[in-house]
């Protein structure tokens, strides 16, 4: 019998909820022998509508992309370290453009069976737990999606 999850893709954006889903993802990885890519997206999409709408000039935009694609490689970094430290190898992927589109795309080149995403934020209302481009991610993904909400995932993340 072959194993019903062999491929995950978790993405970050560096938030509290996104580094949580990378530690969810880590442990389901090693419990279940996994391939684990983790995927950073920068949001050029959002971007170029800020450029277009002309709340950012030309220069700023390109000055907050190159902060965005630095701290990409430092989540990036930090996510391996993590895994690292279970043991777990992880597949780094850095992409440009719309978060859901590239994810989804991601997700297919891969041949993932499951997405997972970080969705809790202590300091958000409800309504907000699960963002737009996690509900453009369930409504337009053919693979199955995880939206890990645990709030002690650092405890169990440490005594794994």
């Amino acid at each position: 019998m072959s194993a019903f999850i062999k491929k995950i893709l978790t993405a970050i954006s560096g938030s509290e909820s996104s580094i949580n889903g990378a530690k969810y993802a880590i442990m389901l990885a090693k419990t279940y022998k996994c391939e684990l890519s983790v995927i950073y997206v920068v949001d050029t999409s959002t971007l170029k509508e800020l450029l277009i709408s002309k709340i950012f000039i030309e220069e700023e935009s390109n000055l907050f992309e190159k902060n965005l694609e630095s701290n990409g490689e430092r989540y990036l970094q930090y996510i391996e370290e993590l895994a690292h430290s279970k043991g777990v190898k992880i597949n780094k992927i850095f992409k440009k453009g719309g978060v859901p589109t590239k994810i989804l795309e991601t997700a297919e080149e891969i041949d993932a069976d499951l997405i997972i995403l970080g969705g809790w934020q202590e300091n958000r209302s409800k309504k907000d737990l699960i963002n737009k481009a996690h509900l453009d991610i369930l409504y337009d993904s053919g693979k199955s999606v995880i939206i890990v909400k645990d709030h002690d995932i650092d405890i169990r993340f440490k005594r794994f």
